[in-house]
Order: structure tokens, then sequence, then C-alpha cells
């Protein structure tokens, strides 16, 4: 035991540390573990969610729009090529419902400049040979052809073609107005022809072409003369050939077998020989949601299997995962995390799904890949050994520092740190706080330099900021006993209420009450308590508007309308008002008015201070609400503190209202926000 005693604490700290490492190597190997099993429980779950988002996709419209037209994303987007509707037929003599259905199926091809096509055709086979066309495009006002005349060129117009099994259809068919409103829009119907390329048209419309076009009264685009409203429209077009064939057997065969190589080609032209305003042929089309989009919600290495029941053909479309880029894991690492046990790792989780459509039911398999979790594992599991080898380094330091002789002036520094922080409670505690005797050129001397001075510094701090203080107060409470009397007296002579000096003298009391005793202006104006009382905003206004002139702010308009009772305090809601007007004022247009408005709702008023001039900065509309926040050189020297729209915005907030700022085209509106008072 003698040999032994002079190394025991050597012996003692290097066990310690030995244990240390080997616990830090330890941990990590139990965290990866359980990173592995909460990885396995993840990977199981976003299997389950992403096969969930799937499923939903796919029952969705716009999915068994997908489901029904698999061809759809082997041919390109244009010409344009009808799909199967997920519905038995379009209502195409209602706008509301065509619309609805088509933008629920997500049949519309999208085009640039806001337009759009769809092209489709019903489920029911019963419904008629039909091929339906839908969509919207921006226009000027439309205009009419008048039924009877032969020139249709006058008017806006639809041509439609349609290729299939070597024959062609065209039409062609100009807007006849039926109704036009200013709230309702413009309606008419589209009166089709058989397109032959000539101007004049003297036949009779043909009949089972049906078609209507709509155009919303509200522009989309541009104002006035440029306005560009938004128009939708709806046509059904009747294929002989394909109405034919539908009663050629005794069953009907729908749809035609021959559906990806209809080719449709839609224009519509304006009114004379211009260029078109939508064709469908235009290159850049966006195409409709298609299975393949499915692809970018699987994870590297998963598989999606789509086939139609019963599963005996092949699958409708069979996507994988797009391969994960090659990781920069160690080999050994990621043998270590292929080894780590997990319970039920092996089983690989595969979800199946069912989705019933109109012609018939379609099963979704969704397989995982568990690579992936060894792969992402191996990826964490190296970027955290650097980690670990670092710990393990710097526990062979702190061995080594300790091993040294710079243990005793570290427990000398603390303890003297942490009679700091016991005695520095009390008053004059710091200066019995001493570490010159520690300085040195070392770095535990340099530390010991640093705190002394430190101690030093918040010694002299901590006195400067009480003298500060003390003389802040004292300033205010002179002040405010200086401005009292005088005001006091005044109060004797404009003791009248009617009388229009007394509502300032009570508004100059109530300020000097709100800052006398603070020690910032800030902290008074937040402090304040605030009497709510119910107020007549609309009388309110239009006596602040009749007294403007007597602050100094001309032209101040406001119109009355009526009794509005709001929750506010009286004197301190004139205080907001009268700050707005003072900064609309300022920065107003030579000769332009100051307007204010009054709007309600159930719940609350709302009050529209609007001044014409420059607009405020767009990173600045929050920020002029802050105390000193000014953009006038030199404000305090001006009697500009910065801190009329902060009074604003804190009696607003103390009212439970708000204030906010916003450009206009104009000038600058603020919006002030109050709740309303019960009756």
């Amino acid at each position: 035991m003698s040999l032994i005693a002079p190394f025991r604490l050597r012996i003692l700290f290097r066990s310690a540390f030995l244990l240390l490492a080997l616990a830090a190597l330890g941990l990590a190997l139990y965290v990866l573990q359980q990173e592995k099993q909460l990885s396995y429980r993840n990977y199981q779950y976003g299997v389950h969610k992403t096969e969930a988002e799937i499923v939903a996709k796919l029952r969705h419209p716009a999915g068994q729009l997908a489901l029904l037209n698999p061809h759809a994303q082997s041919v390109g987007v244009t010409p344009l090529h009808p799909l199967l509707l997920p519905f038995s037929a379009l209502d195409f003599d209602d706008q509301n419902k065509v619309q609805q259905a088509v933008e629920m199926a997500g049949c519309l091809v999208q085009y640039d400049d806001h337009g759009a096509v769809c092209t489709a055709i019903g489920s029911n086979p019963y419904a008629g040979g039909y091929i339906y066309v839908a969509g919207d495009f921006l226009s000027g006002d439309l205009a009419s052809h008048q039924t009877g005349e032969g020139i249709i060129t006058n008017a806006h117009r639809v041509r439609v073609q349609v290729k299939l099994r070597g024959q062609t259809y065209h039409w062609i068919a100009p807007f006849e107005l039926m109704d036009s409103s200013r709230s309702r829009g413009t309606r008419g119907r589209l009166a089709g022809f058989v397109d032959q390329g000539n101007v004049e048209y003297q036949v009779r419309p043909i009949k089972e072409f049906r078609g209507w076009l709509w155009q919303s009264p509200r522009c989309a685009k541009g104002e006035g003369a440029g306005c560009q409203r938004k128009s939708f429209f709806s046509v059904r077009l009747p294929v002989p050939i394909l109405r034919d064939e539908m009663f050629d057997g005794p069953q009907p065969v729908w749809p035609p077998a021959d559906l990806d190589q209809i080719q449709v080609h839609v224009q519509i032209l304006a009114p004379g020989e211009g260029a078109p305003l939508l064709d469908s042929d235009d290159a850049g089309a966006v195409p409709p949601f298609a299975l393949s989009d499915l692809a970018p919600l699987l994870l590297p290495g998963e598989t999606l299997h789509i086939r139609k029941l019963p599963a005996a053909g092949k699958d409708l479309i069979a996507l994988t995962g797009a391969e994960a880029a090659p990781d920069n894991s160690w080999r050994v690492l990621d043998r270590i995390v292929r080894r780590l046990p997990v319970e039920g790792y092996d089983k690989v989780p595969e979800q199946r799904e069912e989705i019933a459509t109109s012609t018939g039911s379609y099963e979704v398999v969704l397989t995982g890949d568990l690579r992936g979790v060894n792969r992402s594992l191996s990826v964490v599991a190296t970027r955290v050994s650097w980690f670990v080898g670092a710990m393990l380094w710097a526990i062979l330091l702190v061995w080594f520092v300790i091993e040294t002789s710079v243990i005793r002036r570290i427990t000398v520094l603390t303890k003297r740190a942490a009679g700091v922080a016991k005695t520095v409670k009390g008053a004059g505690a710091l200066d019995e706080v001493q570490l010159g005797d520690l300085r040195g050129e070392d770095e535990l001397g340099v530390l010991a330099a640093c705190l002394a001075d430190l101690l030093q510094r918040v010694r002299e701090d901590v006195a400067r900021e009480q003298i500060r203080t003390e003389q802040e107060k004292d300033m205010w409470h002179a002040v405010g006993h200086e401005i009292m009397s005088p005001l006091q007296s005044l109060m004797v002579l404009h003791g009248d209420e009617e009388d229009p000096s007394y509502r300032y003298i009570q508004r100059m009391q109530q300020a000097i009450r709100v800052l006398y005793g603070s020690a910032s202006p800030s902290e008074a104006f937040q402090s304040t308590k605030l009497q709510i009382a119910s107020v007549d905003i609309d009388a309110f206004l239009a006596n602040v508007a009749e007294n403007a002139p007597l602050e100094g702010i001309a032209d101040v308009h406001y119109t009355s309308g009526g009794p509005v009772l709001v929750r506010a305090h009286d004197y301190s809601l004139e205080d907001v008002v009268t700050h707005v007007l003072r900064n609309a004022d300022r920065y107003r247009t030579a000769g332009t008015p100051i307007t204010i408005t009054l709007a309600t709702t159930d719940d609350a008023a709302t009050v529209s201070i609007h001044n014409q001039g420059p607009q405020i900065e767009p990173d600045m509309l929050n920020k002029i609400f802050e105390y000193g926040v000014s953009d006038q050189p030199e404000s305090g020297a001006h009697g500009n503190r910065g801190q009329g729209l902060f009074v604003a915005r804190t009696y607003m907030a103390k009212m439970g209202g708000t204030i906010t700022a916003q450009n206009l085209a104009d000038g600058v509106e603020f919006v002030l926000t109050l709740q309303r008072a019960s009756a």
C-alpha cells in the first residue's frame, strides 16, 4: 500500500478519464442503436404517410382523371387529346357547374397570360358521343354577333378542329350576346357553324353544337381602357363518327379505344383577323396532373405500382424513387450500423390500397427500401464520429492539464469567483473582492486581471447609473412642478367646459401627470392607466376636424355620418389623432386636404386619416411607431423627439385598438381601429 499511495490520485484521475472515454464510446453506440430503432419506426410511418398522401391524391377527381387516362403521360401536351372525366357528363349550360367540374378534375391545360383549356369526354356512354371543350382567357369587352347576320369576323368567336381516324371536323362559333350587366357581367351563347374558311355565313347554326361564353364584370388585368376581363367558355362538340360507333353493336364501346389519337385544336379569335387570344397549340403549355407526377413523393429505393383490378395484366405504371447521391460514410461505420440489432428490421414495409372509379377499381402498392435507413444512419454516424473523436481528444487534453500544477490556481480562482456571486448582492460588496494577487502572464493570470478590471468598471458604471437616475427623476419632478402651477391658473381662467381652451388645458395636465415622477418618457407612457369609457367617435372626429385650425392644421375634412360609440379615453384618443394629423400636415403636398373617414363593422370602427404626399419607405412602416425614430436631422434640437407615433401606438393599445400605416398611390394613410361599445 505504501508504494501505491504516492500514485493514488494519479491512478484515480487516469481511471476516471479512461472510464469517461469508454462511456463516450458506449454512449455513441447506444445512441446509434436507438436512432436506428427510431429511424425504422419513422420510416414505417413515412411509408404509410406517403401511401396515404398518394391515395388521397388519386381519390381526388384530379387523381381519378390521371388513373382513367394513363396515356396522357406518354403523349405530348399539344395538340390536345380528350381526357376521360371521372364524371358521367358535363353540365355545359351552367357556368358554375362546368367550371367547378373541370377545376376539380384538374383537366385544364394552362397557358401563358392566364389562359386554360380542357378537352374531355364523359364516362357515361349514354350521355351521347360528345367532346366537351371548356376553358378561360383574358380579353377586353366581348364583341357580339347579331343573329342572322352573315359576317362573323366582327365578333369574338371560338374555332375548334377535331382530327380522328383520318377525318377532320371544323367548327366556328361567334359570340351572340344574351345578357349583360355591370354587376353580373356578360353572358351569351356560341352559335356553331361548319368552318369553311369564309368570312360570311348564310346557313343556320348546327343544332347539336351547343356553347356558352361568360365574362366576369371585374378587371383581372389592367384598368380603365386597358381593362382585361376573364372570360369562361363551355362547348359541346357533336362528333358524328363517335355517336354512330356507339350504336353499331349491342353494347356501346366507351371510351373510344383510340382516345389518345384524337387531336383537338382550339382557338379564341378577337374581332378582325388578328392573332388569336388563345391558341391551344401554343408552346409552353403546362399539362394537368399525371401519374408520373407521383415520383417526387417517393424516397430513394421506394417503388410504387398501380394496376387495374383484376391484376392479371401489367402495371398501369411503375415508379421508383430517385437514387440518392453517393454518401460519404466510412465502411467500418456502415458495417457497425448494419449489425446493430433492431426488432422487426428484416421486414420490408409495404402498403396496399384499393381505389374505386367510375370505370373500375385500381390497386396501389407502395414498397419501401430499408437500405435508405442504413445509408442515412451511416452518414449520420460518420458525422458524429468526428464529434466523438473530438470528445476523446478533449478528455485526453483535460487529463494532461490536470496532471500539471494548474489545478491549484484554478481552484483558488473558482473560490474567489464564487465569493463574488455570494457577496455581490449587498451594498459595497464589490469592494471586498480582490483578485490582484492572481494576476500573471499566463492564461489564468490574464483571466484574473480581466476579471479584476471588469469588477472595477462594474463599480464605476453602477455609481454613474445611480447618479443619472436620480438626476432624471429630479428633473422630471422639477419640470412637472413648474408647469402644473400655471396650468392650475389657466384652469381657473378657462374653467367652462364649453370654452375651446378647456379641452387643451385638460390634455396638458394629463400629459404632465403621465410624465411626472418617471425616469424616462417611454416608461411613463407605457405605465399610464386609462379610464376607458364610451365615446361617440363620429362627434369626436367632427370636433377634431373643426378645431384642427386651432392646432395649426388647416384643411382637415370629415363628413359626419351619425353616432357611433366606441371604447376609448377621450383625451388620449385626441392625442392619438392630433399626433397623426401633425405628421400628415408635415408631409402633405401644399394645398391638398387631409381627409378623415369612418367605417364600421359589427365589432369595430375604423378611422382612416389620409394625406397626399410622399410615401413612407417600406422598411419604415413599422419602425416609425418606435420611440425616438424620426427622419428629421437633429430632430431633438427642434422639439421633435420621435415620440408622437410611439405615444399614439401606446395609447391605442391601452384602449384595446390598433394603429397601422400603409402607402397608397397618392400618399399615406393611417388606419386606427377601435372596439365598438354597446349603446
